[in-house]
C-alpha cells in the first residue's frame, strides 16, 4: 500500500481508458441516430443531437496524443492542437447547453426567455473560443507537450489564462447542464427510457465536473510551486473517457431502448399468434408464404391478416349458444371476465373447425354471427389456445347442459 500511495500515477495507469473507446461508443451513438436524422432532417432537435455527437467524437479524436502530434507537425506550429482541442471542447459544452435548453423546453417554446438564453449561450461560448485563439497567439510555448501541456505551461503568461478560461467555461457549462438535467429527471410523466437516459447524461456531466476539479487542482498546485501533475495526466483522462461513455449511452438509450422495446413487442405478438395461426392453417390447408426480407412488422401484419381472412368464412359454423355457455362455464371455473371471453371464443372456434370438417359447404353460404369482437381479440384467443387443459375443462362444462337435454328428449 505504501508503494501505491507514493506512486499514484502507477496505480492509475492500471485503470487507463483509451480515448478510442469513448470515440467508438460516440460513433456508435451517431450511427444509430443517423438514419433518423437523415429521414427527419428538418427536425432541428435531431440535427442538434447529430452535431453534438459529431463534436464529441471530434474532441476525443483530436485530443488523442498521436493526433495532437500529427496536427502539430502538419501545421508546423508547436502546440497549436491546444487551442484547437480547447475550442472543440468549448463548442461541445455550448452545444450541450443549447440542446438541453431546446430539448427541455420543447421546439414549440419560442418565448423571449428561451431565445434570450440561447443567444446568451452562443455569444458567450463563441467569445470564449475567440479568446482562446487570441491568448494562444500572445503566448510563448515553443516546446511541444502531448500529455501534460496544461500543467507544463500552467505558469506561462497568456497560456495560464487560456488554460484557466477553457476549464472555467467547461465547468460552467457542465454545472448548468447537469442542473437542468437533474431538474428534468424529477418531473412527472417521463417515459422510462428517457428517464434512464437523462440519469446517465446527468452522471456523465457530474463526472465532467470532477474532470474540471481534477485539472484545476493540478494547475493550482503548479501555481503554488507544488507538483500534482499526475492528477492531470493520469487521473483526468480516464474520468473524461468514462464521462463520454455515459453521455453517449445516455443519448442512445431513449432511442435505442424504445426501438428495441417496440421490436420485442412486435416479435412477442407474432409469437403469441402462433397457436391460432396453426389452427387456421390446418383449416385452410395453406399458410402465409415465407418472405426472407420481410420486416417483423410486415410478418406480424401478414399473420394477423391471414388469421382474420380464414376466420371470416369460418364464422358461419360458430355456435353462438355454445359460446355463451362456454363463457358462463369459464366464469364458473374462476377465470376473470377477459380470460373467460378468450376461452369461450377458443372453444367456439375449435367447435366451428370440427363442424366445418363434418358438414359440406352449402352452395349459398348463409350469413354467420357478428365476429367483430372475435377478430379484434385474436391475440387473447391465441394465448388461450396455449392452455388446452383449461379449454377442455370449459368445453366439457359448456357441453354438459346440451347433452342432458338430448338425453331427456
Amino acid at each position: 500500500m505504501t508503494v501505491l500511495a507514493l506512486n499514484p500515477s502507477g496505480f492509475l495507469s492500471e485503470f487507463y481508458i483509451s480515448f478510442w473507446i469513448p470515440t467508438a461508443v460516440l460513433t456508435a451513438a451517431l450511427v444509430i441516430k443517423l438514419p433518423t436524422i437523415i429521414r427527419l432532417w428538418r427536425d432541428p432537435l435531431l440535427r442538434a443531437v447529430g452535431g453534438l455527437l459529431l463534436l464529441a467524437c471530434a474532441v476525443f479524436v483530436f485530443c488523442t496524443p498521436s493526433t495532437i502530434a500529427r496536427v502539430n507537425r502538419l501545421t508546423g506550429v508547436p502546440n497549436i492542437s491546444a487551442p484547437w482541442c480547447y475550442s472543440l471542447l468549448t463548442a461541445f459544452c455550448g452545444s450541450c447547453l443549447l440542446l438541453i435548453i431546446t430539448w427541455r423546453n420543447g421546439l414549440s417554446d419560442r418565448s423571449a426567455a428561451t431565445r434570450r438564453a440561447m443567444r446568451w449561450v452562443i455569444a458567450m461560448y463563441a467569445g470564449v473560443i475567440a479568446a482562446l485563439w487570441v491568448l494562444f497567439a500572445l503566448a510563448d510555448c515553443p516546446e511541444e507537450r502531448l500529455r501534460d501541456l496544461d500543467t507544463y505551461y500552467a505558469t506561462t503568461p497568456f497560456m495560464r489564462e487560456e488554460i484557466l478560461l477553457y476549464l472555467v467555461a467547461h465547468a460552467v457549462a457542465c454545472l448548468i447542464t447537469s442542473r437542468l438535467i437533474w431538474n428534468w429527471v424529477r418531473t412527472e410523466g417521463l417515459d422510462a427510457w428517457l428517464r434512464w437516459g437523462l440519469k446517465l447524461l446527468g452522471a456523465g456531466y457530474v463526472l465532467n465536473l470532477n474532470f474540471d476539479a481534477i485539472k484545476l487542482t493540478a494547475v493550482t498546485a503548479r501555481w503554488c510551486g507544488q507538483d500534482l501533475d499526475w492528477l492531470s495526466t493520469d487521473l483526468a483522462p480516464p474520468v473524461a473517457a468514462l464521462s463520454a461513455i455515459l453521455i453517449a449511452v445516455g443519448f442512445i438509450l431513449p432511442h435505442a431502448g424504445q426501438y428495441l422495446h417496440d421490436r420485442w413487442q412486435v416479435r412477442l405478438a407474432h409469437r403469441e399468434l402462433r397457436p391460432l395461426y396453426q389452427l387456421m392453417r390446418s383449416t385452410s390447408g395453406e399458410g402465409v408464404p415465407f418472405v426472407l426480407r420481410a420486416t417483423p412488422e410486415l410478418r406480424l401484419t401478414r399473420r394477423e391478416t391471414f388469421i382474420r381472412d380464414v376466420l371470416l368464412p369460418l364464422a358461419r359454423h360458430i355456435d353462438t349458444g355454445l359460446g355463451g355457455r362456454a363463457y358462463e362455464a369459464a366464469l364458473g371455473l374462476g377465470h376473470p371476465a377477459e380470460r373467460a371471453r378468450a376461452l369461450a371464443a377458443a372453444v367456439s372456434i375449435l367447435d366451428a373447425v370440427e363442424t366445418k370438417g363434418r358438414t359440406p359447404e352449402p352452395a349459398e353460404p348463409a350469413a354467420g354471427p357478428d365476429t367483430t369482437s372475435l377478430l379484434q381479440e385474436i391475440g387473447a384467443v391465441s394465448r388461450a389456445l396455449r392452455r388446452p387443459d383449461d379449454i377442455e375443462a370449459v368445453r366439457a362444462l359448456a357441453a354438459a347442459p346440451a347433452e342432458s337435454v338430448a338425453v331427456h328428449e
